[in-house]
This record gives structure tokens, sequence and C-alpha cells, in this order.
């Protein structure tokens, strides 16, 4: 451990962003809040996020760990207590300083912040909780903050600090306990499950609240999230998206997220990526759970145990419907909402436009193409007034290759591979 001393406050932000690279659960707010006019900054659901928003707008979040120093020992984390590393602590009226000072400058919309585990969890955790007090109550920051709730830690001090937050997530790390077990010994699933369920049960509380007294504060307004690692242990897809299912339908989070493992620290333990991070299999994993969350698929409709892992080649949702030629051809004109969901090419927004504009009018493929939908991949699935776009035979193989041919089956930035996180120092 590389412990530095009297660092200025850019040099420890320096090592607290780049070590906060890896943590990929921040996202879109979802919660508007109002400026009151006495404090700084607001929250607005269009999104406060350290990515992209879906309408293409760059949006920044100051995305920080407290510290990195760390008593536990988790054979993929880079910042675990053996690693030979740049150490570097905030303090919290140092991360305040920071996040007020950016936001003037308009650098950034809100706050992430992250924590490598310091003493205890919960002397962690107060730290934390102090920041946030400091920062809503002394700094009068209104803008958007998500924080991450240490497993282990006393669950006051998760509550209080669920009152000052956005969003709050806990990471389940690994996607079962068994290989939690292995790579990270000192940590539990027991553990890492009670303050998610402690949210859970504190955000019905909060809205039974809300609805006698509207005044209330409130708690964790955007609701959890979590995130696993991918690659890093023998997990299939199958199994991933069954736990994140569960996550969905058990603890109403809002996000679960995959961050495909990035072999930093060259463990024993941890497989040999000559390839690189399997950031496809990401991608992968994102558009069937965007399919769970939005289209009503459900795992076993995508994956099975005889076949339980996504084709690399092809989105989830062409997969499906390949192997399901005999829902289709989809007439346009005639099917309902949920069947349009289930067509290639076609989005929830396209589904729900089709539905409005065939009152009017039956629809061609021009009106289609008008609508949104990505008529190269819908093509093969469906009709309009029982006609097809072109001749085209209803063959798996025949569109399984159309399809491949398709470059955007693959997103631009994957095929010209890289790893990278904007930097605040780029």
């Amino acid at each position: 451990m590389n412990i530095q001393q009297n660092m200025s406050l850019m040099e420890k932000l320096s090592i607290l962003t780049a070590a906060a690279k890896y943590d990929v659960a921040c996202t879109s707010s979802g919660v508007d809040r109002r400026g009151n006019g006495t404090g700084m900054g607001n929250s607005l659901a269009c999104g406060i996020c350290h990515s992209f928003s879906a309408d293409g707008r760059c949006i920044s979040l100051l995305k920080i760990l407290f510290t990195n120093e760390c008593i536990f020992n988790c054979a993929y984390c880079q910042n675990n207590c053996n690693s030979d590393v740049k150490r570097a602590s905030f303090t919290p009226d140092e991360v305040c300083e920071l996040t007020i000072e950016f936001y003037r400058r308009n650098y950034i919309e809100g706050l992430f912040l992250s924590s490598g585990i310091m003493i205890s969890p919960n002397y962690t955790m107060d730290l934390i909780y102090q920041t946030l007090y400091r920062l809503r109550n002394v700094y009068h920051f209104n803008g958007y903050i998500h924080v991450k709730a240490i497993p282990g830690a006393d669950p006051v001090l998760v509550e209080k600090a669920g009152f000052l937050a956005d969003r709050m997530s806990v990471n389940l790390e690994l996607p079962t306990a068994d290989s939690l077990k292995k790579l990270a010994p000192y940590k539990s699933r027991t553990t890492i499950l009670k303050p998610m369920r402690q949210i859970q049960n504190r955000i019905t509380e909060n809205k039974d609240e809300l609805a006698i007294y509207r005044k209330a504060p409130r708690f964790v307004p955007a609701g959890q999230s979590t995130q696993m690692i991918i690659g890093a242990t023998p997990e299939h897809d199958y199994e991933i998206m069954r736990v994140a299912e569960t996550l969905y339908q058990k603890f109403d989070l809002k996000r679960v997220f995959y961050s495909a493992f990035v072999n930093v620290n060259h463990d024993s333990n941890l497989p040999v990526l000559p390839g690189g991070p399997p950031l496809l299999r990401e991608h992968r994993l994102y558009q069937a759970d965007w399919l769970l969350r939005y289209y009503d698929f459900k795992v076993d409709e995508l994956l099975t145990k005889d076949r339980p892992d996504f084709n690399i080649y092809l989105d989830p949702k062409c997969d499906w419907a390949l192997r399901h030629l005999e829902y289709f051809p989809v007439e346009i004109n005639r099917a309902d909402y949920h069947t349009l969901l289930r067509v290639p090419g076609i989005g929830a927004k396209s589904a729900s436009r089709i539905v409005k504009a065939r009152r009017m009018n039956k629809l061609d493929f021009s009106d289609l193409k008008k609508i949104g939908v990505v008529l190269k991949r819908a093509l093969y699935f469906i009709t309009c007034s029982g006609r097809m776009m072109y001749p085209t035979k209803l063959d798996e193989d025949y569109i399984c290759r159309s399809l491949i041919a398709d470059r955007t089956q693959i997103p631009r930035e994957i095929r010209e591979a890289g790893y990278q996180q904007l930097s605040l120092f780029s």
C-alpha cells in the first residue's frame, strides 16, 4: 500500500476519480426536484450521469470514491488491501467543495459517491453520511446525488443517508454466492442483500408517508440499483439474467448494471482475457435487461439451461425472433401493442405510435419508416395489409445471414474496440 501524505486536493481528485472508473452503476436521476430559491442546483428526471443520454447528449457527473483505502482483499478490485496503488482519502468538506466548485463552473450536474472500506463499514458509512449532510444543509446543494450504501454498516446510518440522497446502490459484485466466496471471502451475499431489503422497505414506507403528508422528507426518491461484474467467474448468461430478474421482482430495483471484467490485478484466481474485457457480452446483457424491463420478456424465453448464453452476433430480440418464426410475420395494421413489441426493429415508442396512427389510416412501409421503425430488421417479420416489403422467405438461415450482415448488430465503439472512461483530466 502506497499512502501519500500531504496531498493537494487536485492530487487526491486525480487518484480517486481514476479509482472509481470501474464502478458503472451510475445512471440518470429519475427524479425531479426544483431549486428552492435558497440553495444551489436542482435535479431533473431527464438524466444526470457520467455518460450519454438517450438523445445523445453528454451529461456529466462528478464520479469519485471517498477513499480508495480498503480493509478487504477482493481479487477483482484494483483497490484491495494488497494492491500496490497510491492511496488517498477525501474529507467531507473536500467532497463538498469539489462538488460545489465544479457545479458553479458548469462542469457537472450532480455527484456519484462511492468508497472503499476504511477502518470499518460503520466508519466509512458515517463519513459518507457526514458528507451528504454538509452538502445538503451547510452548502445547500439541491442537485442530484447518487451514493453507495456500505454493506455491513449500521442500518441507522444507511437510513439517514437515504433521506439525503436521490438514489442509492449496493453492489452485488458477483452473480452467485459461490463466486463471491471465492473472490471476495470477506463479503457475503447475506450482508449485501440486507441493506438492499432495508432500502426497498423504507422506500415503500416513505410512499405511504408522502400520501398522507406531501411535505414529508423523501427517502431515495429515484430508487436503488446494483452492479454485477461479468466475466470474472464462470456463470453463464442464463444464470446472470435469472439473478437480475429476481432482483427486479423481489427488491424493486430500478437498474441492474453489468460491468465487463477488467483484469487489473492479474490474480491467479482470475481468468486470463486474451481478447480484453468482454464488452460485447456486456452489451448483449444490457439489451436483454432492456427486454425484461420494457418489453415484457422473461429470462426463460430468451435463454435456457441447454442454451445458456446469448448469440454474440445478433441482439437478443432478433435471436429470439429467429427461434420463434411460428409467430411471424406480424400484420402491422392488426397486431396488438404487446405483439408489436416483440418484432425486431420496433421499439416501445414505435409500437405506441403504430397503435395510434393506424386508428386514422392503414399503414404502409413508408409510414413505418417515418414512425421510426428500423425496417432493415423488421422487414423479415412484418406485413402491411398482408404484403411483405420485399418477397422474403421465412427461413431461419436466410434471415440470420441477412441480419448478421447488418453492422449495427455490433455497436461501433465495440467494433473499433477499446475500454476507456471520460476523465476530468483528459
